[in-house]
């Protein structure tokens, strides 16, 4: 069992890692240019693009939890259409952002109230990386298939593939074309839909004897895709109360400031690090755990969460201790701005207790989407957010200023998986023999 999650979890750590370098790149590239504008720019642009596909990361994860099930039944033609499901979603979800740019865009940049410079820039960026909504959403739709598939090589390959000649691509336009953040937009464009092509080359590679089963009857029929259309609604909802919370909480950290917002970005990385390995156990849960839950087999499914959570008890341990010795040598890493450090310092016990608060939300959202049960994973999140997160921060921040902000934000994280652990009972664990979409 061991050998099993780490052969699913030790590819999805590596490709989550590689996706900072990206960043960290464009971020260098643009700060070439002479004004500080580019940066800001850029940063607006890849946070809209970043909320919005993150909204829709739905595909990703009702793919892989419904093809994981499929998989253990050995139900292969609907292991296909599932598949076929999700692209269809995809693309019809890309396509209509890109008919709506224009609303979206304008609603963005009015929500984050940036200066006339960088909005120009902005916008250049944003209408140009639009047009690859529907090769990113398709690739979420194909990326959660192949993790339902337990394969976690070939979302490794697609993944390193896209950042590296997404890199290339920048500095071949920025370089060599001359050209700016509009660059920056076409490469990670191109990037998307070379991903996407790569991504049906290995679908057609690997997996081509699939599409025998292919039916135009099966996909007329609208029970299967209500389903999936009723899951994803579900994993959709949390996913927004989820952006809105940590959209809130750095709101309310520019409210107390310019040097507490960037202490309290530099003190997040934190959290983005530690998630980039605990991520890759939570794909890891939704493989394993979709094909026990599909086969109807308990007892390989209670062993195989036993165990997912022994590999996350230990890594929040290594992780804990750390970022106890090790954590503050690292904010000069990220940044060399003295009021910033001097925050991040005053406020780094925090840290401490954010792998504590996380790794369990972290591995049980990768068990429950697995079993598709999304009623769970939207309830525990309005319970997280609404009966608990905000009335605590109104009950506490004004006697306790940035420490109320972190405690309420920690009491969130740490109740998710408190919550998701509490209906597991009944959402993963059902006492009946056979336990298909107990949902």
């Amino acid at each position: 069992m061991n050998r099993k999650i780490l052969r699913l979890a030790i590819p999805n750590v590596i490709s989550n890692i590689s996706v900072p370098l990206l960043g960290l790149l464009d971020i260098g590239l643009m700060g070439h240019m002479g004004s500080q504008s580019y940066i800001g720019a850029i940063a607006i642009g890849t946070m809209i693009f970043n909320f919005m596909f993150w909204a829709f990361g739905f595909l990703r994860m009702g793919s892989s939890g419904f093809t994981a099930q499929a998989y253990g039944r050995r139900d292969m033609p609907e292991i296909l259409m599932i598949l076929v499901r999700s692209l269809l979603l995809a693309f019809i979800i890309g396509v209509l952002l890109i008919i709506l740019q224009i609303p979206i865009g304008y609603f963005s940049f009015k929500l984050l109230n940036a200066g006339s410079e960088v909005e120009k820039i902005a916008a250049q960026y944003f209408y140009i990386r639009i047009y690859s909504a529907p090769a990113t959403l398709a690739l979420y739709a194909l990326l959660g298939w192949f993790i339902g598939m337990q394969d976690a090589k070939t979302p490794l390959i697609i993944a390193v593939f896209v950042n590296l000649i997404n890199m290339a691509y920048s500095i071949f336009f920025i370089k060599v074309m001359g050209m700016k953040a509009d660059g920056i937009a076409l490469g990670s464009m191109l990037a998307q839909y070379s991903g996407l092509l790569l991504a049906l080359w290995m679908l057609y590679k690997y997996y081509g004897k699939l599409f025998k089963h292919f039916s135009i009857q099966k996909l007329k029929l609208l029970k299967p895709f209500l389903n999936f259309l009723y899951v994803n609604q579900n994993i959709f909802i949390r996913t927004m109360l989820l952006i809105f919370t940590f959209t809130f909480f750095t709101s309310r950290s520019a409210a107390l400031g310019d040097d507490i917002l960037s202490g309290n970005t530099l003190l997040y990385q934190f959290l983005i690090f530690f998630s980039y390995f605990m991520d890759g156990f939570a794909f890891a849960a939704e493989s394993l755990v979709g094909k026990y839950y599909g086969a109807a087999d308990k007892m390989m499914l209670k062993k195989t969460v036993k165990r997912l959570f022994l590999w996350g008890a230990c890594i929040c341990l290594f992780f804990t201790v750390f970022y106890y010795f090790l954590g503050r040598l690292l904010l000069p890493v990220l940044t060399n701005n003295i009021p910033s450090l001097q925050i991040a310092n005053h406020y780094f016990y925090w840290v401490y207790l954010l792998p504590i608060a996380t790794f369990a939300a972290f591995l049980w959202d990768g068990i429950y989407i697995g079993c598709t049960a999304s009623v769970a994973m939207r309830n525990s999140m309005i319970v997280s957010v609404l009966i608990l997160f905000f009335p605590l921060y109104f009950l506490v921040f004004k006697s306790f200023g940035n420490d109320g902000l972190w405690l309420s934000f920690l009491i969130f994280l740490a109740s998710r998986g408190v919550l998701l652990q509490l209906f597991s009972g009944k959402y993963i664990f059902p006492t009946k023999k056979y336990f298909h979409n107990t949902n």
